[in-house]
């Protein structure tokens, strides 16, 4: 039992260090990526590029998971009560991925790469306050895609917090042609609505998907294999964007844009350095989250941090803070404190029902 407390105490402080890793990166990704397009950027397939173009990263925490496992291999090998060489073997691999979870990776990385290039799209064109708030939706796709694919379980908790979150994206779109930036066509506008929406009903499939390729591995899922998971779909997902950026001969027109960057050569190449950082945070939470939780938490914790994205957006960008924002935000807040309360109440019911079964075990055993 004092195992069991341990090993669930380690899990609850490894999700919350994923949960800070994605808060940085939802709150941080899509501000950058705003901050590019106000000032001056205007090439879309290289927004969606830095979405992933990051995940050369990963391999940095991959390197120091790979050579411990070899510092425990050889310090085993020199023990003679361990003869287990085909476990020790297995662990002590480059790659720990199976060439099934290989090709599920590929697949999910190419949705990636699409719903990069949605979300850009509606960041290039909407206040990030309001394409914040759109993305909440991606919470109803997700519940729906999670309950399809990985038959999660609903709470009446969770769904008053889904149903709550949704609300708020809806009450925001009710006024949404109220906060048209100034000299945008009502018609980029709109498209700007429908992307973005666009991909948040992508990304919504995407996390259950990822969840699902955790359960259909055939093979222990351990936070390494995870990190291998992420840098595989992640690459794959900047091959999509930089077929793009060929074809739209961004790579040629990036110098030309630095040059007119209204905050200097230098700094341009500053914002395009750190979006690739902060929006490898995200994906690499989002995951992790997934690994230690569940898709639905993740995509839980991702619709709660938009107001947050908001407020930002408003104090940075001086963007409207309208009263359906404000309501939007309330929903929003009170929505992760239903799911909260019921996580934790579920928590609490879980502990007592694996108390009462391990004193049936201790009487039987007691029994002569």
């Amino acid at each position: 039992m004092a195992t069991q407390e341990s090993s669930s105490r380690t899990k609850k402080f490894l999700l919350i260090i994923n949960c800070i890793i994605l808060a940085i990166g939802n709150c941080g990704g899509p501000l950058i990526t705003r901050l590019y397009f106000l000032k001056g950027g205007e090439r879309i397939w290289l927004s969606s590029w830095l979405e992933t173009v990051g995940w050369p990263i990963v391999l940095i925490p991959l390197s120091f998971s790979y050579f411990n496992r070899r510092r425990e291999f050889q310090g085993k090998m020199l023990s003679p009560i361990d003869n287990n060489n085909d476990n020790n073997n297995n662990n002590t691999k480059l790659i720990l991925m199976t060439p099934r979870i290989f090709v599920a990776s590929i697949g999910i990385g190419v949705l990636t790469g699409f719903d990069n290039y949605l979300y850009a799209y509606g960041v290039a064109k909407l206040p990030v306050s309001t394409s914040a708030l759109l993305i909440a939706s991606q919470l109803a796709f997700t519940a729906g895609f999670a309950f399809l694919l990985v038959k999660q379980k609903f709470t009446s908790y969770s769904i008053n917090s889904i149903f709550l979150l949704t609300l708020g994206a809806v009450v925001l779109a009710l006024h949404a042609n109220g906060d048209r930036p100034n000299g945008e066509s009502k018609k980029e506008y709109v498209l700007g609505f429908i992307m973005t929406l666009g991909a948040a009903a992508l990304y919504g499939l995407i996390l259950p998907l990822i969840e699902l390729l955790y359960k259909k591995a055939k093979q222990g899922i351990t936070y390494t294999l995870v990190m291998e998971i992420q840098a595989v779909y992640c690459l794959f997902s900047t091959v999509v964007c930089t077929i793009g950026m060929i074809i739209n001969k961004d790579f040629q027109a990036m110098s030309r844009e630095a040059k007119s960057f209204e905050l200097g050569k230098a700094r341009y190449y500053v914002v395009i350095i750190w979006s690739a950082i902060l929006w490898q945070c995200f994906f690499l939470g989002a995951i992790g989250v997934i690994y230690y939780s569940s898709s639905l938490v993740s995509a839980i914790l991702i619709t709660v941090l938009l107001p947050v994205t908001e407020i930002l957006g408003v104090v940075f960008y001086g963007e409207k803070f309208t009263p359906e924002k404000g309501v939007s935000l309330v929903l929003s807040i009170w929505g992760f404190i239903s799911y909260l309360y019921g996580d934790i109440k579920s928590s609490k019911k879980k502990k007592e029902n694996q108390s009462q079964e391990q004193e049936m075990i201790d009487k039987i055993t007691c029994t002569p």
